[in-house]
């Protein structure tokens, strides 16, 4: 997790705060640190005059390109999660030219994710792996800025708050599906976000958020 001194000396450079990149990863395992990227989900949310909505014809999903040699069995019980089959993971993209598409899909969007921590450390590892540069915009985690604005609501799992909000979801544990389901999500917080910040950002949301690691629970 980022220290909160290291993002008040982060730069701001210029964000497209008209549109939010909300994202999903599958991985191989539930280790950020060890296990690999195996496909990426995202989906545009568009801000215009202060209200947010869900742009499904701005949408990116990916499967990377698995090595035949990883060393390993494949994990069945992993696969039965998020459905990608080892057929599926070696006839994948290459992931430089996957992760290459991905950051021409972000282009200066700020990034959106449930748990970010756990997405942002695979996208950056597969990243540094490729010696590839990552999306510049700054990342915004759903679950504390949720916290920070329904504090009445006991969550704390993306399933937790989907049931509080009515959100339904077609698969589960399948990137797409949970990349829609959480923007369902942000959309859901929209309202109570708007009130709490006279002048909407990116940077503004991610202060909010970060009063829940001030605050505690």
């Amino acid at each position: 997790m980022q220290p909160l001194w290291r993002r008040w000396l982060e730069p701001r450079e210029a964000v497209d705060d008209g549109r939010w990149v909300v994202l999903d990863v599958e991985a191989s395992g539930l280790d950020a640190a060890h296990d690999r990227l195996l496909a990426i989900a995202a989906l545009g949310v568009h801000i215009r005059a202060g209200r947010a909505r869900i742009a499904l014809a701005d949408s990116f999903e990916v499967v990377l390109r698995q090595p035949d040699d990883t060393g390993a069995e494949p994990d069945k019980a992993n696969i039965m999660l998020h459905g990608i089959g080892v057929g599926a993971q070696r006839a994948g993209v290459e992931p430089a030219f996957a992760l290459q598409a991905f950051t021409r899909f972000v282009a200066r969007s700020p990034l959106i994710a449930f748990h970010a921590d756990f997405d942002r450390t695979l996208i950056e590892r597969c990243f540094g792996s490729l010696r590839l540069p990552c999306p510049a915009g700054p990342w915004l985690d759903l679950e504390p800025l949720a916290a920070v604005l329904h504090p009445e609501v006991r969550a704390r799992a993306l399933d937790e708050w989907m049931a509080h909000f009515g959100i339904r979801c077609a698969k589960r544990h399948q990137a797409a599906a949970d990349t829609f389901a959480t923007a369902e999500l942000l959309l859901h917080l929209w309202p109570q976000l708007t009130r709490q910040l006279p002048e909407l950002g990116i940077h503004a949301a991610r202060s909010l958020a970060d009063q829940r690691r001030w605050l505690g629970r």
